[in-house]
């Protein structure tokens, strides 16, 4: 009898041969055997993302649940922000992108200038009905805010450095 370690291995090389499909219904099987398995709730999401009839809120809950399971997993937890940024929920995005600075101080300059290009590139799309001077400007103050927090500088170190 194949183990859950067997099971999520299928799962895995189903996912990397884009069987999005056959690949949910694996990570399925294993989350049924073993409902605390945080990568299985991981990959059924990853896998989500390929298959057409997948809500967004059912992807986020997946990501959500890996997250909930295994709360260290850096990469589980920038996934789940990245998608958050992905489908226009910012102030979970940003809040997921934190986490991940605390996670992994080493590379919190990666996150919020992942963070920072995420906001600058998708809220215009999201904020269309709405994007007026004020609101660019907003955007723009947002994301500028976390590419300097990446570059580990103040507002007055950029304004100087600027200046020269």
């Amino acid at each position: 009898m194949a183990t859950i370690e067997d099971e999520l291995v299928k799962a895995e090389i189903l996912l990397a041969e884009f069987e999005h499909e056959k690949a949910r219904k694996k990570f399925n099987e294993v989350i049924k055997k073993d409902p605390k398995n945080a990568k299985a709730y991981f990959g059924k999401a990853e896998a989500s993302l390929g298959a057409h009839k997948v809500k967004a809120e059912v992807i986020q809950e997946l990501y959500t649940k890996a997250v909930e399971l295994d709360p260290e997993e850096v990469y589980y937890v920038t996934s789940l922000a990245s998608f958050c940024a992905e489908i226009g929920r910012f102030n979970e995005a940003e809040e997921y992108y934190n986490k991940a600075t605390e996670l992994d101080e080493g590379n919190a300059g990666l996150y919020f200038s992942e963070f920072a290009m995420a906001y600058f590139t998708k809220a215009p799309i999201v904020m269309e009905k709405f994007l007026d001077d004020t609101t660019w400007r907003m955007i723009k103050k947002k994301s500028l805010t976390y590419m300097l927090k990446a570059l580990d500088m103040d507002e007055k170190e950029a304004i100087n450095l600027l200046s020269d």
